[in-house]
């Protein structure tokens, strides 16, 4: 089955065995997590969502992504700052979805 779910205000389209990276979730490690938030399910759509539809997961790991740099500057007025970044994540991995 292949679904498209929503979490962290960003959409993913899954299949069962599916490993991604989701904005962090408020789960232990080895926890099942499920996602209500199912716009697709098999071809079918919903409006906006599907009814009953339902996509489980298990938590795999916690952690964050890279460092990213911002920088901000004024041109001539000796203004610099300099800040970095790191957004956590969740890995989780799809075990079943159900219509």
């Amino acid at each position: 089955m292949k679904a498209i779910i929503e979490t962290g205000g960003k959409q993913y389209y899954v299949e069962e065995g599916t490993i991604l990276y989701v904005e962090k979730l408020d789960a232990l490690k080895d926890e099942e997590v499920s996602f209500d938030n199912v716009l697709m399910v098999n071809g079918t759509t919903g409006r906006p969502y599907v009814t009953g539809a339902k996509v489980v997961g298990k938590v795999l790991k916690h952690g964050k992504n890279k460092k990213i740099l911002v920088y901000k500057y004024n041109a001539k007025k000796k203004y610099r700052k300099m800040q970095g970044h790191r957004q956590p994540y969740t890995k989780v991995e799809i075990t079943k979805i159900s219509a």
